[in-house]
């Protein structure tokens, strides 16, 4: 035996990303942050890819935004639980939580409906996927803002992979797709 030879060390829990998020992390209405019926609601969906362009079927994301009048924090209640049995109930159907928590489906699309955020013109977003060792963050801007402390910094390019674009002949509908990696990759945030 030549004990100079490489050994086969097993994975560590971060290299073995899997998806797993689809399990325990979504819940029942997770992408429904207004309140049925709302007028003023938005709809922000699109698609998760990966940097050949595929779609990731299994990915999460959550998002966190102001509420309509710009406070930054919302209701509590969207993870709320039965007393007796435990399980999750969701949101009231009343109170804006400004927290939601969408996964892909099998076409790596997603769908929020929320409330315009006051104050801020985006969506902060945090993404969950596999073959991600630590989760990428963030925002869909509702529309572009030349006085925005990140846009401003930003290439017109590189500015366009945070723009939740208006879909036409939809009202209040806007697309934003996440790119992983590769051409048109989305701007991610780092905080160190």
């Amino acid at each position: 035996m030549n004990s100079t030879a490489p050994r086969a060390l097993p994975p560590t829990p971060s290299q073995t990303v899997g998806p797993f998020y689809g399990y325990a992390l979504p819940f029942t209405g997770g992408g429904d942050v207004a309140p049925p019926g709302h007028p003023d609601t938005v709809t922000v969906h699109g698609r998760v890819l990966d940097g050949a362009g595929a779609a990731v079927p299994d990915a999460l994301l959550e998002f966190w935004q102001a509420g309509p009048d710009g406070s930054p924090s919302g209701a509590p209640g969207s993870l709320r639980r039965d007393p007796v049995t435990g399980a999750v109930l969701g949101r009231d159907g009343v109170e804006f939580t400004g927290f939601a928590r969408v996964p892909t489906d099998a076409d790596g699309h997603y769908t929020l409906r929320t409330l315009p955020p006051g104050g801020a013109p985006y969506l902060s977003v945090c993404v969950f996927a596999r073959g991600l060792l630590h989760h990428l963050f963030t925002r869909a801007y509702l529309r572009d803002d030349p006085d925005d402390g990140l846009l401003s910094t930003l290439p017109a390019e590189r500015r366009a992979t945070l723009l939740a674009l208006p879909e036409q002949g939809r009202h209040r509908t806007h697309r934003f797709d996440i790119r992983l990696q590769g051409e048109g990759e989305t701007v991610f945030l780092d905080f160190a």
